[in-house]
């Protein structure tokens, strides 16, 4: 991937480059062709008003003077003609040359060209000529023609090309040093990952022969790289997928295996209750209390099991209820009424708290009801006799709150944060219990994207928070 990526770069590079240096050159070729031609169209004026001079004296001796000082400086060669076109003065130059008669027939009918000439090149011909009419307006009395050499103008061009050259590649290696850079630095960690992750996807089970393939399983484009890290990653979710799936199976089959002989062993306990001596009544009601609060922890460890699993995280088994949605103000309407005789029974008042219509959250009514039962359930237990509980609902644009408020004796402050690890037990509570009923509501509650928590009620007792995401409209 790397040497895809270097190549990519270098590409872009070289396009960047030559898009600058191209222009650059050729504006380079035009400024020293427009050099050579202007500074020599201003010498066949100057030739010219030193022929009209001496045609009017008769004298050419200083315009001959100048045509041999201009021809030993840039050994250029020089012609001058008068209005009939006869010779008046020449260094160097063969008449006889096609292109000298044109260039001389052009200037004496005044169709001389007064513009730039294309740039030069160095496949271009030695020499350019600059031909003039002399005299002012219409009147020509002559032509100027210098045949100039153009060696010097296209080796100062191929010199200014050649230095665009040097700057080219200077400016592509010091790219390549900093592309190598780049691609190591960004590349590294990515090589790192793959390496680690293709170790540790070699640690992991294999499908078993003859398994379809999940959904998890892709197809993906790309550098063979990180294909080969989107297929590592694809492993491993699988391979946690199954893990997870395992888990679920292990707790359901050992439910399974213990609760036939945990039902035997009561059925048991049971059937010795009438021949048991009064001395031992107190020991065997205990060992009763004790398979009773072992069905209960049993109980308790399936629903954790169950509401700690990501929903719909196994591809080949979906979450049936997911994504249901329910209206709280229902459900918590209706478990109130369902808790009302309990809480009557414990000398305890409950009541709902609830806004008026729907409020609709995207979790199945089902958790929504085993999270209310938990949290009435724990204040029922636990808040003391004379509490009052009041479950409260509040609807909000992107979440609804449901929260179950007591003014019972409390939790200490310390304890708060712990209520929700598993088979935790608070100080002050009362014998009973699993120390799992927190624990799966607020399982329950993370499971649809939501969360539970816990803090202290003003001026005394417990409050639970539970908050779940809004249906999507």
């Amino acid at each position: 991937m790397r040497r895809r990526l270097l190549v990519t770069l270098l590409a872009f590079a070289a396009l960047a480059v030559s898009g600058l240096s191209v222009p650059l050159g050729a504006m380079a070729s035009t400024t020293r062709t427009q050099q050579l031609w202007l500074g020599r169209y201003v010498d066949a004026e100057w030739f010219g008003e030193l022929a009209e001079q001496a045609m009017a004296t008769g004298d050419r001796q200083p315009l001959v003077a100048a045509m041999e000082r201009h021809h030993d400086l840039y050994e250029d060669a020089v012609l001058v003609v008068d209005a009939s076109g006869a010779e008046f003065a020449n260094i160097g130059v063969d008449i006889d040359d096609p292109a000298v008669v044109d260039a001389v027939a052009a200037a004496r009918s005044n169709r001389h060209s007064t513009r730039f000439p294309h740039r030069l090149g160095t496949w271009d011909p030695d020499s350019m000529m600059i031909a003039r009419p002399i005299g002012s307006g219409m009147k020509v009395d002559g032509a100027v023609l210098i045949e100039t050499s153009t060696v010097r103008a296209q080796r100062d061009i191929a010199d200014r090309w050649a230095l665009i050259a040097v700057g080219i590649w200077t400016a592509l290696a010091l790219f390549t040093g900093l592309a190598l850079a780049l691609s190591r630095w960004v590349l590294r960690p990515l090589a790192r990952l793959s390496q680690s992750v293709a170790t540790l996807t070699d640690t992991l089970p294999r499908p078993v022969a003859d398994t379809p393939p999940t959904s998890i399983m892709r197809q993906y484009d790309g550098p063979p790289e990180v294909r080969a890290l989107a297929r590592s990653f694809d492993a491993m979710a699988l391979a946690v997928a199954d893990a997870v799936e395992a888990q679920r199976q292990l707790v359901a089959d050992t439910a399974h295996a213990i609760r036939n002989p945990l039902a035997a062993l009561a059925i048991r306990l049971e059937s010795l209750k009438p021949v048991i001596p009064d001395q031992a009544a107190h020991a065997f009601q205990r060992a009763g209390s004790q398979v009773d609060r072992l069905a209960a922890v049993l109980d308790g460890l399936l629903r954790l099991a169950v509401a700690e699993t990501p929903v719909g995280f196994h591809p080949t088994q979906p979450d049936s209820d997911w994504p249901s949605c329910c209206d709280a103000v229902r459900v918590v309407a209706d478990r109130v009424e369902a808790w009302g005789v309990a809480f009557e029974r414990a000398g305890m008042d409950v009541a709902a708290a609830v806004p008026d219509g729907e409020v609709e959250v995207a979790a199945p009514e089902d958790a929504l009801m085993q999270i209310l039962d938990v949290l009435l359930s724990n204040s029922c237990r636990y808040a003391g006799a004379g509490a009052r509980t009041e479950v409260r609902v509040r609807g909000g644009k992107r979440w609804v709150t449901v929260s179950v408020v007591d003014d019972g004796v409390g939790v200490a402050e310390p304890e708060l944060d712990k209520l929700t690890t598993r088979f935790f037990r608070g100080s002050s509570a009362i014998p009973g219990g699993s120390g799992l009923g927190l624990p799966i509501a607020a399982a329950l509650a993370q499971r649809y994207r939501g969360e539970l928590t816990v803090g202290p009620a003003v001026p005394q007792g417990l409050r639970i928070t539970v908050q779940l995401p809004v249906r999507a409209s």
